[in-house]
Formats: structure tokens, C-alpha cells, sequence
């Protein structure tokens, strides 16, 4: 099939176009505005296949986005494109509506007009849910919408659209909400990678509120894999969460990248010292946790990355691959404590 990928310079994005290129026999075209985030050394491996093409496009501009999507004519499409930072929305809201919403509807509309169009995957997050209690419940595919930030506001209604398509125009459509991701080529504004990096240098790790706030960890390959399958196989119309099986609370994932950075660099220092707790984001939910049984057993996919061994791979990439981050832990927006607007106002 030829698939279009939107948003292939981001950090999933170009881990499922690797994917793609390297274990499919697929054509690619990588639709990305290359925004704050995008990186083109993410895709180096596989940026010289006869079967990758790349179109530079802002899906929040209708008419160029009609005219690369009819122009592509692709098989199927996956929606990757998003801004995906919840403190860069605290902050900047206004880019999120324009890139998640808005961008979503002129993609939507195009695909439209794509003759025999196979199946449009749209990847959201699992922060459309809201925070789960401190119990032993999951959320999966039935679970109520309970968005806390504009980003997850935004990923909302462009899950909503893409629904309301499906029903009203017959858009063939698959929505997937996965949980927090991780793995190599993550953007160094996230917890894991900043983490890794202020770690081998010697930096505070700042950690938000007490710490005790739980994620599902998904290796990005994993995800990759996941996307494939809800492409190829995945029915018209549903939706299917994806997790990693890896529950952690936010200390305890910076604790164990602290002992690996500590095993890995010949220094005497103890990294875990360099924590330091500092003021919650508003909004931060507490824990989120993926029941992905449902798509393991109708899509046959199912994690292959324990936590353990995927966060020591991640540690030991970035540790390897200084040439991809350092350019960007230059740049004056990454590194600075962003989401603060909202403190201390009104909740």
C-alpha cells in the first residue's frame, strides 16, 4: 500500500516510518509542517529508500493539505500529526486547537476525496480519559471522555470528529489511544529523555508535585508495531487502546534512570541526589493505566519491551547518540520548566 504518514518527523511518527520502510514492503509519504519538534536525523536511517518520499505541509491550511492528500492518492492514511507537550499547552493553548482540531477536520475532509481510500488510522492518547484513581482500575476502550489539559481538550474533539466521519460520511476510520511513550529519538522536552540527559550531566532532575503520579510506559517500537496492525487489521469504525504493561509511578521511573546513567558513567557521583521536587503542573492527572487485552486479542499485538530492558536501551541510545540531542538542548525553548500559567490561579 502506499500510506501517507502525517507528522513523520515527530518522535512516534518517525518511529513507525522506520518501521514501516525497514519490515514492510510499503510506500511512505511523510506529511509533516516540520514544526519546534520535528527532526529529520530521526528518519536518517531510512530517509534514502526509493519507497520514503517526504511533502513539507501544515494540515491547519486547508487547501495545501487538499492538494497533498489528492496528490499522494495514498491506500491508507495515519494520523500522527499533533502538538503533544501538556505544558506547552498550559502555556500556548491556541497552537493546539490549530494543529489538533482544526488540523484534523481539513485532513478529514480531504481524505474524503481520496478514491478507494482503505483506512485512515487516528492516533490520540489515552489523556483523553482523565485521572484514574489510586486503585486496580484500567481504562480501555469503553472509557468515559475527561480531558484535564487543552492539549488532551484538543486530542478530544479531534477523536470526536474523526468518530462523527466515520458514522456520517463513512470515512473508514480507526481511532488508537495508546499511553506515555518512550524509546530512542524522543524530543528532550519529555520526562524520560530530559532525565537521561540531565543525569549524565550532572543537573537537577526536578520532579512535579510528590512524584506519585503513575503512567503506563509504551516502548515507541511497540507502538509502531500497534499502529501496523490496527492499519492492516483493525475493523471500520472502533477504537483500541494500546499499553505497555508498565505501570511507574514518576520517581520511580526517574530513580531507575538515575541507577542506570550511575552503572553506565565511570564517575563517583550518586545521580538519585540530584532530584529535587518542585511545583505540580495544574491539571496533572495522577495515574493512568491501559487494559489493551481487547487489541492484543483482536489485533494479535501484543508489547515486547519490559520496562526494565526498554529503559536501559533508551539510557544507553541517548548516552550513545549525543549528536542527535545536543543541537537541541541548545536551542533556548528546550529545558525551561514550561506549564506554570496556571498555578496558584483559580482550579
Amino acid at each position: 500500500m502506499r500510506v501517507l504518514v502525517t507528522g513523520g518527523l515527530g518522535f512516534v511518527g518517525s518511529a513507525f516510518i522506520r518501521h514501516l520502510i525497514s519490515e514492510t514492503n510499503h510506500e511512505v509519504v511523510n506529511l509533516d509542517r516540520i514544526a519546534y519538534a520535528a527532526t529529520e536525523g530521526s528518519l536518517a536511517p531510512v530517509a534514502d529508500s526509493t519507497r520514503y518520499r517526504f511533502l513539507q505541509c501544515d494540515l491547519a491550511d486547508e487547501g495545501a493539505t487538499v492538494r497533498a492528500v489528492t496528490e499522494c492518492r495514498p491506500d491508507a492514511i495515519v494520523h500522527l500529526a499533533a502538538e503533544t507537550h501538556v505544558d506547552r499547552s498550559i502555556d500556548g493553548p491556541r497552537v493546539f486547537v490549530d494543529s489538533n482540531v482544526i488540523g484534523t477536520y481539513n485532513l478529514l475532509q480531504a481524505a474524503r476525496l481520496v478514491p478507494g481510500l482503505r483506512r485512515l488510522v487516528h492516533v490520540s492518547t489515552d489523556e483523553v480519559f482523565g485521572s484514574l484513581s489510586d486503585d486496580d482500575s484500567m481504562l480501555d476502550e469503553g472509557s468515559n471522555y475527561d480531558p484535564r489539559s487543552p492539549y488532551s481538550a484538543t486530542k478530544a474533539a479531534s477523536d470526536h470528529l474523526v468518530r462523527a466521519w466515520y458514522e456520517t460520511y463513512g470515512l473508514p476510520v480507526v481511532v488508537t489511544n495508546c499511553s506515555n511513550n518512550y524509546g530512542p529519538f524522543q524530543f528532550p522536552e519529555k520526562m524520560i529523555p530530559i532525565m537521561i540527559i540531565n543525569a549524565w550531566q550532572g543537573q537537577p532532575l526536578p520532579v512535579y508535585g510528590d512524584g506519585g503520579n503513575v503512567r503506563d510506559w509504551l516502548h515507541v517500537e511497540d507502538h509502531a508495531r500497534a499502529l501496523l496492525s490496527a492499519m492492516e487489521r483493525g475493523a471500520d469504525g472502533e477504537t483500541y487502546v494500546i499499553g505497555g504493561r508498565s505501570q511507574r509511578t514518576n520517581l520511580e521511573v526517574v530513580e531507575d534512570i538515575c541507577n542506570l546513567v550511575n552503572a553506565q558513567v565511570d564517575d563517583a557521583l550518586d545521580r538519585t541526589q540530584l532530584i529535587r521536587f518542585v511545583p505540580d503542573r495544574p491539571g496533572h492527572n495522577r495515574r493512568y493505566a491501559i487494559d489493551s487485552s481487547r487489541t492484543e486479542r483482536e489485533l494479535g499485538w501484543s508489547p515486547r519491551y519490559g520496562f526494565e530492558d526498554g529503559l536501559a536501551a533508551t539510557v544507553g541510545w541517548y548516552l550513545a547518540n549525543g549528536w542527535w540531542w545536543r543541537p537541541l538542548m541548545r536551542r533556548s525553548d528546550v529545558g525551561v520548566r514550561l506549564g506554570l500559567q496556571g498555578v496558584g490561579g483559580a482550579r
